[in-house]
């Protein structure tokens, strides 16, 4: 299309002497009929063309301006600019006052109106109506035409003839008769889309088929409506010149505007291909992001679940699964979590390079979002191992409590087996005095017993009670027992008082005991409880987690064993009670009854007791030598895991040390640096098998359910979090070299360039950490030549920090320094291009972008833009502008 109202930079000298000359407007010649009807439908083919863009046109030219509206709408269009608002009234004034709007503006252009006033334009001269219309396109059309300094129609005369030069049968002189064969139209459509015109099937003598041949081919291919008519051509001697050089002014200004199309196109060519790239990068990104989301998601629920187990060996089985997942499922995805910042930054470095806006990922999906769900998921881990390895702890303590109620309940409940039938027996109601004494006797030595037996029973109701505090899966079935048990026991309390009434209302009446048998009993009940508490103690269960603890055992038991002599006299001298008795029976011949009436403890239980106590005692022996020993082992692994920890501990901590100097100190070319980053890399890698080791170490250790180490200060899972961070800042330090060799080779920075941006920067950062604070970055500045105010180091310190760190990192300074250095397309660039493919127009449509892109970004162009709502919008009318602001932001408008 024309771009009738641009600016244009040639001398209007030869224009306005031209202008002078046809402004004499020769009222004679239009008396002609055949000259006024050309002119009549040139003119107003011509001004449809453009109100077309307005969604509007005319049907007979004298009348539909004779209000004035038109007419100021056709001059908004053709000029670009905003005329005084018309008046709406039907009044012969204000159809007057319109016109007289719209010829102040002609004149405002440097126009001389002559002999044509709004009056006669009102009352639809057709004379002064073509008049004018002339004179707009004298101003709009063909004013500006210029080539080697001539203007107006010298210079589109000029144009014709250069261009038809080449063709047979086509001189070009005028404006009237040299077109009459209609060969001069074919030559200049020909000349310029020689895909649309067989220029030698053409006859000289055929001359209305010529010109019908170029009309149509204009108006269906050129977009150049059909402004003349073969048959008036041909039919009248002298065609009609005005008609003609407006008609030839439309191919003009349309083959002019090709070059600008095509280097229009392949600007946005340019643009697109770089926004496509970009955009695949940020898809890419966010489907890694998301999945690595969705796994951390999904890991994190099951590191926080809680369920407990009711055995050791079941807890073991989800202690193996978080091996696996620690050693097998979570590597990957800490490779993903590195590349995922290494995409980031790339993409980033890019768009900072073709000038795009920085990529704001989805909400949820920053890198730092990133971060602090793997923080939570790092959290989890770390909250898990210790839950199962308390809770190891916790059922190994269950388990031993467990067992050792049920042996003190099931003692207990032997004990207690049949006592309630021999306490509620009435016996002493047929016996004699001696045997009530001895009845008496013989439940004073029961009251004995059962004191003897309350502390067991208290024992055993506060190992229910932290079983239930424990939370022990079988509390149930051991509150059953313990309640039975206690009820019991108060019904034994309460039946031994009852007894002893009994026995006392009839004590009164016994008068002979014998008091070695009551003797005998008072020392026998004593000891053998003595004796089943010893065969508890050597038969309890023990649990320690180092050598102090079961050396604590051991010194205990020899103490135990210290005090059997003692305990062995004491059996002695029951034993000799007891062969007293027979001894005085025999002197005296009395016959003893059977059993001794005070206590149910024969010397044959007791001496039975003492030889199972005796057997148990190297047993006990046994078996804290065997754990002295386990702790032996223990302990060993402990040395030899904190022995590799600590050598791999220093190793992480040095190469930390050392990849923070080399990041700063590197020298050579930067592919020489990439090249020792990656050696270095390698390097480091090669390290892996004693982490590995360290790892077999670890499983040993937890294996042998060691939970403590007092040979090193360092965990696994420190170590881990180390290895990971150090292969994190090598992989970091690799993309950083990677994104200044792309700032070099995108900006066309040469070698010797970076090598004194990073000296300037190395001189300037004092604490060699690779970042520098804002006042030495004002120095740096100002040491490379620039003289910054407030508000300038403001501004760039905006571009080198957007996230107000206070700090500015190497990669910032370059990319600074090559954006400041080297030039890049601009949003304003981009608008004038589609600006010219529009055909001036502030809006395009889907057509002209297939017609000038290629299809796939004429597609994509399409599939972004927004329809188009201005008051010159048309159906299918896309906004390109707002499209062009999108791929830059804001900010470049």
């Amino acid at each position: 299309m024309v771009d009738y109202h641009a600016p244009t930079n040639q001398s209007t000298g030869g224009a306005q002497t031209y202008m002078e000359q046809e402004n004499d407007w020769d009222r004679d010649l239009l008396l002609d009929p055949a000259w006024e009807k050309q002119q009549r439908k040139t003119f107003t083919a011509w001004c449809n063309s453009h109100l077309r863009k307005a969604g509007t046109q005319i049907e007979n030219i004298e009348q539909d301006f004779r209000d004035g509206l038109k007419l100021m709408l056709l001059l908004e269009v053709i000029s670009g600019e905003r005329l005084p608002k018309p008046e709406r009234g039907k009044m012969r004034v204000h159809k007057i006052n319109n016109v007289n709007k719209a010829l102040d503006f002609i004149a405002s252009k440097g126009v001389k109106l002559v002999s044509i006033g709004a009056e006669e334009i009102v009352d639809g001269n057709a004379k002064m109506t073509l008049g004018m219309i002339w004179t707009i396109i004298l101003r709009f059309a063909i004013q500006d035409i210029s080539v080697e300094e001539t203007s107006a129609k010298e210079g589109l005369l000029l144009w014709c003839q250069r261009k038809t030069a080449p063709y047979k049968n086509v001189n070009v002189q005028n404006f009237h008769i040299s077109w009459k064969d209609g060969l001069a139209f074919n030559a200049l459509i020909h000349r310029h889309r020689p895909d649309l015109i067989d220029y030698e099937s053409l006859r000289k003598d055929d001359p209305v088929t010529n010109l019908n041949n170029a009309f149509e081919v204009a108006e269906k291919h050129l977009d150049i409506p059909k402004m003349l008519d073969a048959e008036d051509i041909v039919g009248t001697l002298r065609p009609d010149e005005k008609a003609i050089m407006t008609y030839v002014s439309c191919f003009y200004h349309a083959f002019s505007g090709a070059q600008k199309a095509e280097t229009a196109a392949n600007r946005i060519c340019k643009v697109l291909a770089v926004n496509q790239e970009n955009e695949q990068m940020m898809e890419d990104y966010e489907k890694l992001a998301s999945d690595l989301l969705e796994w951390i998601r999904r890991t994190i629920p099951w590191l926080e679940n809680r369920t407990q187990e009711k055995t050791v060996k079941d807890l073991q089985a989800k202690q193996e699964d978080f091996r696996d997942y620690r050693t097998v499922h979570k590597p990957p995805k800490v490779q993903e979590k590195c590349q995922l910042e290494i995409s980031f930054n790339t993409l980033q470095t890019k768009l900072r390079l073709s000038n795009r806006p920085a990529f704001m990922p989805s909400e949820g999906r920053m890198v730092s979002d990133i971060n602090t769900a793997w923080h939570t998921l790092e959290g989890a881990e770390k909250g898990y191992e210790e839950w199962i390895l308390s809770e190891i702890r916790r059922l190994e303590r269950l388990e031993h409590l467990a067992e050792k109620f049920h042996q003190k309940a099931a003692i207990h409940e032997s004990w207690t087996d049949g006592k309630e039938a021999m306490l509620t027996q009435k016996d002493y109601e047929t016996s004699t005095l001696s045997e009530v004494k001895a009845l008496l006797r013989k439940h004073e030595a029961f009251e004995s017993d059962l004191a003897a037996h309350q502390d067991r029973v208290e024992q055993i109701a506060a190992i229910a009670q932290e079983l239930n505090e424990l939370d022990y899966y079988d509390a149930a079935s051991v509150n059953a027992r313990c309640e039975k048990i206690c009820e019991q026991w108060d019904i034994l309390g309460s039946l031994t008082h009852g007894r002893k009434e009994s026995l006392e209302r009839t004590e009164k009446q016994l008068e002979s005991i014998d008091e070695l048998y009551l003797e005998y009993a008072k020392r026998a009940a004593p000891f053998n409880n003595w004796m089943e508490g010893a065969m508890e103690d050597l038969q309890d269960m023990f649990i320690v987690h180092n050598i102090e603890e079961i050396q604590g055992l051991i010194t205990a038991h020899e103490q135990f064993k210290s005090t059997l002599p003692e305990a062995n006299k004491e059996r002695e001298a029951i034993q000799a009670i007891q062969a007293e008795v027979q001894k005085i029976a025999q002197s005296n011949g009395i016959k003893l009854s059977g059993a001794n009436p005070y206590t149910t403890i024969t010397p044959q239980s007791i001496d039975s007791k003492w030889e199972k106590a005796m057997a148990m005692v190297p047993q006990r022996d046994n078996a804290l030598q065997d754990e002295l020993n386990k702790q032996n082992s223990n302990d060993s692994l402990r040395a030899t895991f904190a022995a590799q920890a600590n050598t791999v501990g220093a190793y992480i901590q040095a190469k930390m040390e050392e990849i923070g100097r080399i990041s700063i100190e590197m020298n050579g070319t930067l592919e020489d640096q990439l090249t020792s980053l990656k050696d270095y890399q390698t390097t480091i890698m090669s390290y892996m098998p004693e982490i590995n080791k360290l790892e077999g170490y670890h499983q040993h250790i937890q294996e042998a359910l060691i939970f403590d180490n007092q040979y090193t200060s360092y965990t696994m899972e420190h170590l881990r979090v180390g290895w990971e961070q150090l292969l994190t800042t090598i992989a970091r330090t690799i993309n950083e070299v990677e994104n200044q060799i792309l700032t070099r080779d995108a900006k066309g920075i040469s070698q010797e360039q970076l090598y004194e941006y990073r000296a300037s920067f190395n001189h300037f950062d004092k604490k060699r950490s690779g970042q520098m604070v804002s006042d030495d970055f004002r120095a740096l500045l100002i040491s490379t030549g620039n003289s910054l105010g407030d508000g300038e180091f403001n501004r760039i310190m905006g571009i080198v920090d957007p996230n107000n760190t206070g700090t500015v990192t190497f990669q910032a300074f370059i990319d600074f320094m090559s954006t400041e250095t080297t030039d890049t397309d601009t949003a304003d660039q981009v608008i004038a291009s589609f600006k010219i493919l529009a055909g001036d127009k502030n809006f395009i449509t889907a057509d002209e972008l297939r017609r000038e892109l290629p299809p796939d970004q004429a597609e994509y162009c399409i599939a972004r833009m927004a329809p188009y709502a201005g008051p010159d919008a048309i159906p299918g009318a896309l906004d390109y502008m707002s499209f062009s602001t999108a791929l830059y932001g804001e900010s470049d408008l």
